[in-house]
């Protein structure tokens, strides 16, 4: 959910009474987990029991017996994200947050009647880290299973969301002196949003993105061969040993941002263009 409604009076966000219809939690597409999923809950006071994030979906735990008609999400510019209902005997509501909310300070709000009962506030940032990448042809039990030649010119990266709030990558690029990179000496998908690079071998076909709940980490699998050698395109064999530097790049959601690090690669000698050994700093 894009934040496009414009700021409203905070006691009108506090106490609006609209219903929006209660959404599940949303699926991940392409998504290669190296782990169970994993919510980071907030312990509160007052009619509030714990506050977490399973997914992309927020989840209110209410305390037992407690009179609330309704609870609202607020968002950090003062607008209202949107409204829950509270059944009686319910004790858990959740909102929809997506993957294109801004991060920051939400504010949850018990009301019934013209009263607000309680409110607490929780914090959706995401955080995603990259943790390790290879290459296919120097670290085959690392990628999936596939053929030798079907990997080999393929990388993992293994990734983590260690913020509170869930994200995507919706990009997996390899930029400067990778054998086949994502930039226009390369491959040239980087400046196409609609080309993520990232192979889902579930599927056996490109991930549109990849979704991380808080806590959540998983490996990404590139599926444009950015380690293939390819005659008077990127960086080749020579007679010669080849130093210098490239770099993984995460586009993401929400704020279309990114998360990039650099590695260091060495080129050995060989007579022909594809023949030499690629070394990974940190592989």
């Amino acid at each position: 959910m894009t934040d496009s409604s414009p700021p409203i009076d905070r006691r009108t966000a506090l106490r609006a009474l609209g219903s929006l219809t209660l959404v599940g939690i949303a699926g991940c597409t392409g998504d290669q987990s190296t782990g169970p999923s994993s919510s980071l809950t907030t312990t509160t006071a007052g009619p509030f029991a714990n506050v977490g994030v399973q997914g992309t979906t927020l989840v209110v735990d209410l305390v037992s017996d407690t009179d609330i008609e309704h609870v609202n999400l607020v968002k950090p510019n003062g607008s209202l994200f949107g409204t829950r209902d509270v059944a009686q005997g319910a004790s858990r509501v959740s909102f929809d947050v997506g993957t294109t909310y801004t991060p920051g300070e939400y504010e949850l709000v018990a009301v019934t009647g013209d009263q607000t009962v309680g409110t607490t506030t929780r914090t959706l940032r995401p955080d995603l880290q990259i943790i390790e990448m290879g290459i296919g042809r120097n670290q085959p039990e690392k990628m999936w299973n596939g053929s030798k030649q079907e990997i080999a010119d393929e990388a993992y990266v293994v990734v983590r969301n260690g913020g509170s709030g869930p994200v995507s990558v919706t990009q997996l690029l390899f930029l400067g002196m990778a054998p086949y990179p994502s930039g226009e000496n390369g491959t040239g998908y980087a400046d196409d949003p609609d080309i993520s690079g990232i192979y889902d071998p579930q599927s056996d076909s490109e991930a549109s993105k990849v979704t991380f709940g808080p806590g959540e980490q998983k490996t990404l699998y590139s599926s444009r061969s950015p380690f293939a050698f390819v005659p008077g395109s990127g960086t080749t064999c020579t007679d010669s040993v080849q130093q210098g530097t490239f770099t993984v790049s995460l586009e993401t959601d929400p704020d279309a941002s990114s998360t990039s690090k650099m590695y260091d690669i060495r080129y050995s000698a060989a007579e022909k263009f594809n023949n030499c050994t690629l070394t990974i700093g940190g592989e």
